[in-house]
Order: C-alpha cells, then sequence, then structure tokens
C-alpha cells in the first residue's frame, strides 16, 4: 500500500510504501461500529444516582384506608408507582458500562479504519511534525500551509512544545500511537502520521 508524503507545503511530493496488512484491509463497518462503541462505553463512568423506595423521603403511614375509596391498594407514598416515589430499579454510581472486546477484534477494527482512511485519502505521512516553540498561532500557521483546519497529528513521541501548542485548539489533537484510538481517527477529517510513527504502528498493530 503506498501512502502519500506530504511535505511542509501540504503537497504529496512521493509516496512511502506501507504495510498491506494494516493500510489495505477490506472495510468492516460492523467490526468498527463495534470497536468504537466498546471504546466509548469503556470510557464511561458511572456518575447517574437514582433513589430506591427506602431512600426517599417519605412518611410510612398508610396514604388511604384500604377499602372503600375506590383507589388502589397503598401502603406508602416512596412506592415507584407514585409521584415522588423510588425507582424500581435506579442507576447507581457502581454500575458498569464496559464491554470486553478481544485483542484481534481492537487490531483488525483499527486496521480498517485506517484502510479506509487511506482510501479516502484522509491519511498522509508526513517527515516530521514539529514546532519551534509553545505557541497556538505556530502549530494554526504550520497547519494553514498545509492546507488545514482541522487535523489528527500522530507521532512516536509528543515534546512538550507540541503538546501545549494544541492543548487549546478543538480541531486539532495531537496524540502518540499507543494512546491513538478509534474515536479519534474517524473524527477527524484529516490524519497526519509521521514516518516514525508508522513505523511503530505496523509493529505494535498488524
Amino acid at each position: 500500500m503506498e501512502l502519500k508524503l506530504l511535505n511542509a507545503e501540504g503537497q504529496a511530493e512521493s509516496t512511502l510504501q506501507a504495510s498491506d496488512t494494516l493500510f489495505g484491509r477490506d472495510y468492516n463497518e460492523a467490526l468498527v461500529h463495534q470497536v468504537v462503541t466498546a471504546y466509548m462505553a469503556n470510557a464511561r463512568s458511572g456518575n447517574r444516582a437514582q433513589k430506591t423506595r427506602a431512600e426517599v423521603a417519605h412518611s410510612t403511614k398508610k396514604p388511604f384506608r384500604q377499602k372503600g375509596t375506590g383507589n388502589a391498594r397503598a401502603g406508602m407514598t416512596s412506592s415507584p408507582l407514585w409521584r415522588s416515589g423510588g425507582r424500581a430499579f435506579p442507576n447507581k454510581p457502581t454500575e458498569n458500562f464496559s464491554q470486553k472486546l478481544n485483542r484481534k477484534m481492537y487490531r483488525a477494527g483499527m486496521a480498517s479504519i485506517l484502510s479506509q482512511l487511506a482510501r479516502e485519502d484522509r491519511l498522509a505521512i508526513v517527515e516530521d511534525f514539529r514546532i519551534e516553540a509553545p505557541k497556538t498561532r505556530l502549530l494554526v500557521q504550520k497547519l494553514k500551509n498545509m492546507g488545514l483546519d482541522s487535523a489528527l497529528v500522530i507521532t512516536d513521541a509528543v515534546d512538550e512544545n507540541l503538546y501545549l501548542s494544541s492543548r487549546n485548539l478543538y480541531d486539532v489533537q495531537v496524540l502518540e500511537v499507543e494512546r491513538t484510538d478509534p474515536v479519534s481517527l474517524v473524527r477527524f477529517s484529516k490524519v497526519l502520521v509521521t514516518k516514525e510513527a508508522l513505523a511503530r504502528m505496523e509493529e505494535a498493530w498488524q
């Protein structure tokens, strides 16, 4: 599989041979959906809390007599059937949203995403991606010179200048190879990968 090698102006000056296993795989929509869904589910935290009928504020007095009123019998106002009553099956902070995904499936899903990005010309290789100082405007100018407004940059190592310059930009994200996730790959319209990062991706994921 040949990938475009971009220069500082965003022009394709040559091509680079990449692994067909990682960048030449057929697109598997069902697998990609499962990988993305599992990643997002595993990132969820149990921060919802609802009260049971024992935890809501209520009186233990019987609301009305058992017979003769025409109403359904009731013993407490904390019943889930009543307004302001407790929940029958409440959400709790201990709720677990995680989904199990085999390592082989995850790697196949990532390869499917990368292959589709390469086919759609949304993935390109750059020799290196660095800036001289930790200034956001320098990074914005560098991307503008390449004709990009939004991009995911995958490097072998994120230096301090690049990290500080990108953290305040919503449409720009810089990740190391080990921290690359499927959600970021499908989110951005353009993905830039350094040559050293490409070698590490082929070593880790194929």
